[in-house]
């Protein structure tokens, strides 16, 4: 008489013969198909712990929205301290793993990588100010631009235009200080959360807003300026892409469009390549465009043509 075994999910366990298995995919990984940087193993950064720091650093920028609504005058500025020094210690080891994958940083022993992932999360925390204001200009921009808003809190809370907006503005400040796989990373979480997909590498000007959000998409290389607001399905994409004598593609060279001030690009719309759109202009729904504009254009889908005011 046999007796059958079960694990605990009622299915009988089965001989899958796994260890030719396990030994092809040990070749593949160590040799055919090894994809690991340099060819060694590294400790890779964490979604998990860079949503953590996101999340404490949005409570530090805005302690009562995102940290704690029943906090005090007395108790603020404690939060605040407490918050970001657990922050920035958790930072700082996300942006050392991230700078093992630097080319520029393959020479460097761990100590010089430990050391310049503390200069880059200090420059970091030194920067938050900055970055508080034009989140507050991003968010006083969304209120004036949506005649559905019925509160700064509501816009903080429910847009994931502004959600989307935060994670770009410290995800930015990072790329500029040499941290750019977290940066890549925290922007990729906000596009899972939000829709929008924002490249850290963009420059984007204060008092920006997206409106509704899903399906947006900033590349690397745009350049916006300040009151720019787009609506969803929105791309800022690239045209072509410049290949060099080997056929490989050429990194960081600029294909994505210069948008002016107060613009306004309504949802479907789609802009590529190296092009301008001149300030107050208005871009309608669903255009697509590959030529640059003058300031105060109105460019419409029905006609396709560019009349300036």
């Amino acid at each position: 008489m046999t007796i059958d075994t079960f694990d605990g999910t009622a299915v009988r366990p089965s001989h899958w013969n796994l260890g030719p298995v396990i030994e092809q995919l040990r070749v593949s990984r160590e040799a055919t198909h090894n994809i690991r940087h340099q060819g060694r193993v590294r400790e890779l950064p964490s979604r998990e712990a860079l949503t953590t720091i996101v999340n404490g650093l949005s409570a530090v920028l805005f302690p009562t929205h995102y940290g704690r609504p029943n906090l005090t005058d007395e108790s603020i500025d404690y939060f605040v301290g407490d918050t970001l020094n657990t922050t920035l210690n958790r930072l700082t080891e996300q942006v050392r793993r991230g700078l093992q994958f630097s080319t520029e940083c393959d020479a460097m022993c761990e100590d010089s990588l430990t050391e310049r992932a503390h200069h880059i999360t200090r420059a970091f925390a030194a920067g938050l100010p900055e970055v508080r204001a034009l989140l507050v200009s991003d968010v006083h921009a969304a209120f004036a631009g949506d005649p559905a808003a019925t509160s700064i809190a509501e816009i903080m809370l429910c847009y994931p235009g502004t959600i989307a907006i935060l994670h770009y503005r410290l995800a930015h400040l990072l790329h500029k200080l040499g941290s750019p796989f977290i940066a890549r990373l925290i922007c990729d979480i906000a596009h899972s959360k939000t829709g929008v997909d924002i490249h850290p590498a963009a420059q984007i000007g204060a008092s920006f807003f997206i409106d509704h959000g899903t399906g947006v998409v900033i590349g690397e290389t745009a350049i916006l300026g300040q009151g720019v607001r787009l609506y969803q399905q929105v791309t800022l994409g690239a045209k072509r892409f410049p290949a060099d004598a080997s056929g490989a593609l050429i990194k960081g060279t600029p294909r994505h469009p210069i948008v002016e001030d107060d613009v306004v690009i309504y949802a479907g719309a789609t802009i590529l390549g190296r092009i301008t759109i001149g300030a107050g202009s208005t871009i309608g729904g669903n255009v697509w465009l590959t030529q640059s504009v003058p300031p105060n254009s109105n460019v419409a889908q029905a006609q396709m043509r560019n009349d300036c005011r």
